[in-house]
């Protein structure tokens, strides 16, 4: 019995991370919000599932294995954009599992979802300015490049840093909020399941 205890949990984050890692493949570009080459996701989802019903821990396991998973089926970005992909993830599912712990209700988990999507959002902008857009300029032509591909659908934004906080942070906090209301949806139905109840 204390081993099936043990094995369910291993058993859900697994199976978590396998969904994650499709959803990951699933991305779209939303070109007239944001450059192409950001894409929207709800990849997180399975992870704030994790996050919710085993454990920030679990939901941060399934952030790491599904972007190592979409890194060896799909990886189209040398490794970078699963690096960032799993930081930001783990921000937003561990703030608002840790928060969930301490308080199991209905409300409680709207404001770990909503704290933890304003952390994601927040945290993206020194993720991507010290990180993944200077690696990126590095790879892929330059950092000219990247910001007059923001230029074109605002021509206002001059630097890297306004990029980022006029259109990454917002779209990202938008995609952190889209997941905890699917989250919301799909939780209690998926509940047994996630539980181990019958």
């Amino acid at each position: 019995m204390q081993t099936n205890s043990k094995i369910r949990p291993l058993a859900v984050t697994a199976m978590l991370s396998a969904v994650g890692c499709i959803l990951m493949m699933l991305d779209f570009p939303i070109p007239m919000l944001i450059p192409s080459f950001v894409k929207m996701d709800l990849s997180e989802l399975p992870a704030l599932l994790a996050s919710f019903s085993l454990g920030p821990v679990y939901g941060i396991v399934v952030c790491l294995v599904k972007n190592v998973l979409s890194a060896i089926f799909h990886g189209s970005t040398l490794g970078i954009g699963e690096v960032c992909n799993f930081a930001m993830g783990a921000m937003f599912v561990g703030v608002a599992g840790l928060i969930y712990k301490h308080k199991k209700t209905r409300k409680n988990a709207a404001l770990a979802s909503l704290i933890g999507s304003v952390a994601m959002a927040a945290f993206s902008v020194p993720v991507n300015f010290f990180f993944s857009y200077p690696v990126y300029a590095a790879a892929f032509g330059g950092m000219d490049a990247i910001i007059a591909a923001y230029q074109e659908i605002n021509p206002n934004v001059t630097s890297l840093m306004s990029c980022l906080i006029l259109f990454n942070m917002p779209f990202t906090l938008v995609k952190g909020l889209l997941t905890s209301v699917v989250c919301f949806l799909i939780y209690k139905p998926l509940s047994p399941i996630l539980h181990g109840r019958k």
